[in-house]
């Protein structure tokens, strides 16, 4: 049976290198001054989308980002190894939203995309939060099924999918039924390499808002190209495409704020050389014991 699947995917700041300008005034990320990069997980759950896509013929990988325009970047990584388009929605009333409020936006775009969706796909959680609460709000917002922690798609057939996932102490085997949210976790497998072939067809694929400030897409290099390929116009959406609530969106709708964002360098102390008499092993156990290291 074909599939329609969506991945929710997310551009992040490279966690690696945050500065003491990673933070603006207003307690949210500087994402200006990192580097970005496709979040780990949601590249493990583009993989399991494809190799639906493999198994299903006829089956669609669609990507849905939230961000400024250079975010559209994710849907370029994406189409190049095997998705097949993508939204980015993208408005000023987005910036800031905290889980709930880039659930709700992300649910609305669902929507917009269509009723008759079989799979919703993300990673477990972004870098830049960790929270793990995103594909599960969504899932709620949406009344759909839910399983969070994949690690493995063992089958999708006869309207039911058969998930492997990964928790304390094991693994669990779970069935449900379609439409569902799957969240996906970094042990799962790695995503695909870049397809040259669709490397080349698809690296002039831009979104409106990459365009130039003045211009218009006649007025671009290759513009031809546009005309004759219109899957090189990737889809972008606002609040408005999406009939989002003002009031749940973007900074108005977030109830959690970020007071600050810390840069921690763990240095190594004093050292100490321990021989094996027992001295030593009475003097360490009663520094332990001192300092409620045990005990």
């Amino acid at each position: 049976m074909s599939l329609k699947i969506v991945v929710l995917a997310k551009q992040v700041p490279d966690t690696r290198n945050v500065g003491p300008d990673a933070m603006t005034p207003e307690g949210t990320v500087n994402r200006s001054a990192l580097p970005a990069i496709f979040n780990p997980e949601d590249l493990n759950a583009l993989e399991q989308a494809l190799r639906l896509k493999d198994e299903n013929p006829g089956s669609t990988v669609t990507v849905v980002t939230m961000g400024p325009g250079r975010a559209a970047e994710i849907i370029r990584e994406a189409m190049y190894r095997g998705a097949d388009g993508g939204y980015l929605l993208t408005d000023r009333a987005f910036a800031g939203a905290d889980t709930l409020a880039t659930s709700y936006a992300i649910s609305t775009a669902i929507k917009y995309i269509g009723e008759d969706v079989d799979l919703i796909i993300g990673g477990r959680q972004a870098i830049d939060g960790d929270t793990a609460q995103v594909g599960p709000q969504v899932a709620e917002k949406l009344g759909l099924n839910q399983i969070t922690y994949t690690e493995e798609i063992l089958s999708c057939k006869d309207g039911k999918i058969v998930v492997k996932r990964h928790i304390d102490g094991g693994v669990e085997t779970v069935e449900t039924a379609l439409p569902v949210v799957l969240t996906v976790n970094g042990s799962a497998a790695p995503c695909r390499p870049r397809n040259a072939k669709r490397v080349m067809k698809y690296k002039r694929a831009l979104c409106p808002m990459e365009i130039p400030a003045g211009q218009t897409w006649a007025d671009l290099p290759y513009a031809d190209q546009y005309e004759k390929k219109p899957y090189l116009k990737l889809d972008q959406l606002s609040c408005a495409d999406v009939n989002a609530d003002l009031n749940q969106c973007g900074l108005s709708g977030s109830p959690t704020k970020v007071k600050t964002v810390e840069n921690i360098v763990f240095k190594a102390k004093e050292s100490k050389t321990l021989t094996g008499s027992d001295e030593d092993m009475n003097s360490l156990i009663q520094e332990l014991l001192a300092n409620h290291t045990i005990g």
